[in-house]
């Protein structure tokens, strides 16, 4: 008897840790770079005035993250982006105050990444987003163009 409940207990804890999102994304970070964003921009036909003005803005994330619930708000001087997903589970996004598209988009982990498929207007739409050291990646990718940016972990007070 002794060795069923020991044996349930690690199944149990087993499944707990599959749940366990690989990476810990909670933070706020602040850009370092951001290359091709222009290019990535006309590709979701942006028109000029504003790709003109977003090629001055500084990005920030603020990522809250409990589990495979993610909360990211991208934000900037001149507008601000907010996305809510639990990754696997497919939503629909309304991509206002971006290209003004509307997509349904789908989040999931492969390996310490996660991978975002934005089905809609746009072929190959969509981003990949990893940490490495104090840095968070994010690579977007629309109609073959890809724009990469990096952003630094602030630590806050």
């Amino acid at each position: 008897m002794h060795l069923d409940v020991e044996t349930s207990v690690q199944r149990t804890n087993a499944k707990k840790a599959a749940k366990m999102s690989p990476v810990d994304m909670n933070g706020y970070w602040k850009m370092t770079s951001n290359e091709n964003f222009d290019e990535y921009m006309e590709a979701l036909d942006v028109n000029l005035v504003i790709r003109k003005i977003a090629s001055y803005l500084v990005f920030d994330k603020e990522i809250v993250q409990n589990g495979d619930h993610f909360n990211i708000k991208t934000l900037t001087t001149f507008r601000n982006y907010h996305m809510e997903f639990d990754v696997g589970k497919e939503f629909e996004e309304d991509l206002i105050g971006v290209d003004d598209r509307k997509c349904m988009t789908t989040v999931n982990w492969e390996g310490d990444k996660l991978v975002c498929v934005q089905k809609g207007e746009k072929e190959g739409r969509g981003w990949t987003q990893w940490v490495k050291g104090d840095e968070l990646h994010v690579e977007m990718r629309v109609c073959g163009v890809v724009c990469k940016q990096v952003f630094k972990k602030q630590v806050l007070d």
